[in-house]
């Protein structure tokens, strides 16, 4: 059966006098849900600079939260999140919208994944990212939303010209600015002694993906994990909110599917 760990920590940085950042998840309550619902991990950053981000990253994170516990059981993962991940947009949008005459201009990031037998389903909008950190190496399982990461896909700019750009964090996607946004999803399969990792830019605006494998590496308990990130990103930078959550598989339930139904493997 799919058994996992988690810690998580948010941090307004050295310089911010508040945090944008908001941090969700659901954790089954038994093995019948366990199998059925399964988990949920969602992490979403306000964007700075525009009306009340720490209001829009909370109602999209639970607003996620909330769909996935409503959700049919048994529907897949790779179907539900983006329409979640949509709904939680539309409701940024018009929390916005019912500010006041005119609205207001209020945005956020999102990375979102949900576990179930040996898979992992992974949304996101924004430049918070997911990492899959498996034998001491880290992998993103996210792309950045971002301009100067849309002119490196396009050709326009080299990897180490975008890491310089003065626009660097200025987001091609979030959620709130529009009543529709374009997700991102995809599907990995998980191990046993996997963690996979959200973050906001706070981390990994500072610290690389070989240094959180490393701090990953060095700490069996995930709370000193989460701890010892948090520190590094402060030290090294320290000027945004730092938010993390590790996630690591215990064990997994593998399964193969019939006519959309799944049966377990040998």
């Amino acid at each position: 059966m799919l058994d996992l760990e988690f810690a998580q920590a948010s941090d307004p940085g050295r310089t911010r006098d508040h945090n944008e950042d908001y941090l969700g998840h659901v954790v089954p309550s038994s093995p019948a849900p366990l199998q059925m619902q399964g988990w949920l991990f969602a992490l979403a950053d306000g964007v700075g600079g525009q009306d009340r981000g720490e209001v829009a990253s909370r109602t999209a994170v639970e607003s996620l939260i909330a769909g996935f516990s409503r959700a049919p059981d048994g529907e897949s993962y790779f179907n539900l999140l983006p329409r979640l991940v949509k709904a939680a947009n539309t409701k940024v949008f018009e929390t916005g919208m019912a500010t006041g005459p005119g609205g207001s201009s209020m945005a956020t990031t999102v990375v979102t994944c949900a576990f179930r037998y040996d898979r992992v389903v992974v949304c996101h909008v924004g430049d918070s990212r997911c990492y899959l950190i498996r034998h001491r190496h880290a992998e993103a399982l996210t792309r950045d939303h971002t301009v100067t990461s849309e002119q490196v896909r396009m050709g326009l700019l080299t990897a180490r010209e975008a890491s310089e750009s003065e626009t660097r964090h200025v987001l091609s996607r979030s959620l709130g600015n529009a009543m529709f946004v374009n997700v991102d999803t995809r599907d990995h399969q998980v191990l046993p002694g996997d963690v996979l990792l959200l973050c906001s830019d706070g981390l990994h605006g500072a610290v690389t993906a070989g240094e959180m494998a490393d701090v990953v590496f060095a700490h069996n308990n995930l709370e000193e994990a989460v701890r010892q990130l948090v520190n590094v990103a402060n030290r090294k930078d320290g000027s945004d909110n730092i938010s993390v959550q590790l996630i690591r598989i215990r064990s997994v339930e593998r399964v193969g599917m019939y006519r959309g139904r799944p049966y377990k493997l040998a």
